[in-house]
């Protein structure tokens, strides 16, 4: 008998959680492969056929009885988490799915076509710094090229990553995309739209377009206290003021800008740097004003590089369009879930990649009370998740006729 969807989550709990309370399910090490396997147990204790793709993505498929030549429904999410993150963002949609599948087979569903749960790679790019990486490579929007070069922190290849993980990588467009004809992910909500109008459940309209900005400040490495201050080219100023801009820029446009990240060499308390990386995450209502922004900061803080005796490049790592969920499809799952509101998403997902590379997608959100995110303080009611789970075997009910 397969777990129910709070055994599942109790289940989940324990997994790659640090003793402060947040997560740490990086992409293939030892947390996010006990999440793999335990996908495929779930998916085998409901007879889906388990696929695993040259990208590094799980795939469990129901197929009807008889067989089917229509193309598939697809539905999922992701396992991985950020540095320190909640346990929602990802393995909500995985867990929901799957209970999903369980409760339209309570009410005797027989689809018509084949349904696909899917549990997507590296979504969150928290270890190879590529944004929806598995979901990416499988739509064609990542190349296989571009993808053996990624490197992790400490220097671990992606490819080595995944054999390491017992992942056989191919790399490239998954022969399964050509099988799908549509796709609906469920996800925590980011924000506290859903909390405002009073809704457990929601769909997404739109997703902002978004993106990630390597900022390389180079400058000289110099003792802290025999160097003048006037005497140096110090590259942790030149990223300061490029801090600041950047929020004073986000905060004018209506946008959102942020370094999350910054890594310094040497990294000595009594050196003044030589070199200075940070990575601004960059994000706004459309891609012209997402390139605005970028920039707008860009030039800002070559303006203040030369005014440092200081060097800087730029380098786009991923950068995101803006994506319209099906409109179509969006419409008609609202109508049956009672006139769901539909809301912009600020983040990224697997399911605006597989959007803008032509599939049929819409996405549902679950009520997230305090709108946090990315925090070990991310949470969602219990009653609301369950509400979210009737709502999928709803919406793929009515897809997979």
């Amino acid at each position: 008998m397969p777990d129910d969807f709070e055994t599942m989550w109790r289940d989940l709990a324990p997994v790659g959680r640090a003793a402060g309370g947040g997560y740490f399910r990086q992409p293939y090490a030892a947390a996010e492969r006990e999440l793999r396997a335990w996908f495929a147990e779930q998916c085998e204790a409901r007879e889906l056929v388990v696929e695993a793709d040259g990208d590094g993505n799980l795939l469990g498929w129901w197929h009807p009885p008889g067989g089917s030549a229509d193309r598939a429904v697809l539905t999922g999410s992701h396992l991985d988490s950020v540095l320190d993150g909640g346990a929602y963002d990802g393995p909500l949609g995985v867990v929901s799915s799957l209970a999903a599948v369980d409760l339209l087979r309570e009410r005797g569903v027989a689809p018509a076509r084949p349904l696909a749960v899917a549990a997507f790679a590296e979504e969150e790019g928290s270890r190879f710094g590529v944004a929806c990486l598995g979901s990416r490579l499988a739509v064609g929007a990542t190349t296989p090229e571009a993808a053996r070069e990624l490197r992790d922190r400490d220097g671990v290849a992606l490819l080595d990553a995944m054999a390491a993980a017992g992942v056989e990588p191919g790399l490239g467009r998954a022969s399964w995309l050509d099988r799908v004809g549509c796709a609906v992910e469920l996800h925590v909500e980011q924000g506290r739209d859903l909390v405002h109008r009073e809704r457990a459940v929601g769909l997404a309209s739109v997703m902002w377009p978004h993106g990630r900005w390597r900022f390389d400040f180079a400058g000289e490495a110099n003792h802290a206290g025999a160097t003048r201050m006037e005497d140096r080219h110090d590259p942790m100023l030149t990223y300061a003021m490029t801090v600041l801009a950047a929020n004073k820029q986000a905060r004018l446009a209506g946008a959102r800008a942020t370094f999350g990240r910054v890594a310094v060499e040497p990294n000595g308390t009594n050196a003044v740097p030589s070199l200075v990386s940070a990575w601004l995450d960059a994000r706004a209502d459309t891609s012209a004003s997402l390139e605005e922004l970028v920039a707008g900061v860009a030039r800002q803080a070559g303006e203040r590089a030369e005014r440092d005796g200081t060097r800087l490049e730029v380098t786009p790592e991923s950068v995101s369009p803006e994506v319209a969920f099906d409109a179509t499809l969006t419409a008609r799952l609202a109508g049956l879930l009672g006139d769901a509101p539909a809301i912009p998403s600020l983040a990224g997902h697997d399911a605006g990649v597989l959007a803008a590379a032509g599939v049929p997608t819409a996405m549902l959100f679950v009520r997230n009370p305090t709108g946090v995110s990315h925090s070990p303080a991310e949470h969602a009611e219990t009653v609301d998740c369950l509400q979210g789970v009737v709502a999928l075997a709803d919406a793929l009910e009515e897809l997979l006729r």
